[in-house]
């Protein structure tokens, strides 16, 4: 009898095990959100393709393997958060999740460019700071192939990486005139919780978990750091399940 839980595929940092990479992050809230019964099962970078090769066609862009990716009881394997995000909510409408506001597209289009910003740094971070063993090797090769860091960042301990978040400060600054719209929040459609939540959450979740201190330096260019940390309490109840 096949089993009713889902799988979710999650990046694992080093121990204490949990969650920290953005995208899974999403799928995760989403399926606490729904209530749905599901299990994670932690994923090296190293296994994500042997994992799941066999079972479903390569992104069309970008790395052809990917986590997040679930597998759903009736054998059906899906990968990348939105079309997770789909698969699920056709299955389980209720409780409801709005997807299509004004915030989403405009929030999408902010955070890859706040990122881009603070690129290195954040790739350093995540190789010191997050990763395990069975991670680091593919972490660092990939990253050098595409300029995204160097051995000599990685090498030196004493060469802390730079947080350029000044850069980033008009960026953010949208994202909180954002929030700010509708002003009896926390989310931003106010007291209705939508997928853009999820998706800003993501980001906020990915820095803390990196340090408390890089989550409190990004939100001192924000011109608001009150929304944010609103938000993060608004979506608590979706956060708090995050490392089984």
């Amino acid at each position: 009898m096949a089993s009713e839980q889902i799988v979710l595929f999650d990046l694992p940092s080093k121990a204490p095990v949990g969650p920290w990479s953005y995208n899974p992050w999403k799928a995760r809230m989403l399926l606490n959100y729904k209530g749905l019964d599901y299990r994670t099962e932690w994923t090296e970078y190293p296994d994500i393709k042997p994992l799941l090769e066999s079972h479903i066609p390569p992104n069309e862009k970008g790395t052809d393997y990917t986590i997040p990716a679930i597998l759903l009881p009736d054998g059906t394997y899906v990968m990348d958060s939105r079309k997770i995000l789909t698969a699920i909510n056709e299955r389980h409408a209720t409780p409801h999740l709005t997807v299509d506001s004004p915030y989403l597209a405009k929030v999408e289009a902010l955070k890859p460019q706040i990122m881009g910003k603070v690129r290195s740094a954040y790739q350093v971070a995540v190789y010191r700071r997050l990763l395990s063993d069975a991670s680091r090797p593919h972490w660092r090769r990939t990253r050098e192939v595409i300029g995204a860091m160097t051995a000599e960042q990685l090498a030196r301990d004493d060469l802390e990486p730079e947080w350029r978040w000044a850069e980033a400060e008009p960026l953010l600054k949208e994202v909180t005139a954002l929030l700010k719209e509708n002003a009896d929040g926390p989310f931003f459609l106010g007291r209705e919780l939508s997928y853009v939540d999820f998706v800003w959450a993501s980001f906020l979740l990915f820095l803390q978990t990196i340090g408390d201190d890089v989550l409190e330096a990004a939100l001192g260019y924000t011109g608001g750091a009150k929304v944010h940390w609103d938000l993060l309490e608004g979506v608590k109840p979706w956060t708090e399940r995050r490392n089984y």
